[in-house]
């Protein structure tokens, strides 16, 4: 191996890669083990797994899968200490699972608020705590949280989609300084505008994709691929100098507003 696949190789790393089942999440484990971490794929349904994991090891990729909810504080240290007992470590967390509500602030029932908060914040506080102990005993530990372009430049309609990322935002940065000292880094992905089943009701708008496009440089929406390359680099040797930092991959979105 030469210098250059060692510094952006995962090859030896256990990576747990929460809401990975589909959308960006499914985009970045796949790009992971690419680069040839194990990665274990988390969802609440173990079903939605099965196919993930067949697809991988169709392309010769290693992979597992742990289902668990990350808002369940007893669910996700036993995730965890299954994933630690199986493979040995957690070397690599990207904390992508979330949900989406989409309606006017006034109209938020406080149960809608909590769940969206719960998913994103509270769910990367419990799978990051849980996920410490082993990446501080080993001196090693790459934290990815998946924040967004809508903290800086939010839509109508998805105020606590952006709070719960301003959240995770400033966590990385709190974080990132905390654990530096154990050899671990913690940092941010902020994706732009990316076409999922997440952002399937904008996505598939036409009208909605013409004012998008007057503000993207790149001319298009953005891929889970996309996203899958900025994880690697932030997870590999080649970033390992990057800390408390918050990566945009936006096709130029917020540079243009």
């Amino acid at each position: 191996m030469d210098e250059h696949e060692r510094t952006f190789t995962l090859k030896g790393r256990v990576a747990l890669v929460t809401g990975s089942a589909r959308g960006i999440g499914w985009g970045i484990a796949r790009g992971m083990a690419q680069a040839g971490a194990h990665v274990v794929l988390n969802d609440l349904d173990p079903a939605a797994l099965a196919p993930r994991l067949e697809e991988l090891s169709a392309g010769g990729l290693e992979g597992s899968a742990c289902a668990f909810d990350v808002t369940d504080e007893a669910a996700v240290a036993a995730g965890v200490g299954r994933i630690v007992a199986e493979r040995g470590r957690i070397d690599i967390l990207v904390n992508n699972a979330g949900i989406q509500k989409r309606k006017r602030f006034v109209d938020f029932s406080y149960a809608e608020w909590r769940a969206v908060i719960d998913t994103h914040l509270h769910g990367a506080f419990l799978v990051t705590r849980a996920a410490l102990p082993t990446m501080s005993a080993n001196r090693f530990g790459r934290i990815i949280m998946i924040g967004s372009v809508a903290v800086q430049s939010p839509k109508a309609e998805i105020p606590a989609y952006a709070a719960a990322k301003g959240g995770v935002t400033a966590l990385v940065r709190a974080l990132a300084i905390e654990v530096a000292p154990l050899g671990i880094t913690c940092n941010a992905i902020a994706p732009g505008y990316i076409a999922t089943e997440f952002t399937r009701v904008l996505h598939t708008d036409e009208s909605f994709t013409a004012k998008l496009m007057e503000r993207v440089p790149a001319g298009r929406w953005g891929r889970p691929d996309d996203l899958a390359a900025a994880a690697v680099y932030l997870a590999c040797a080649g970033g390992e100098f990057v800390n408390g930092s918050v990566l945009t991959v936006d096709g130029g979105f917020l540079a243009s507003g």
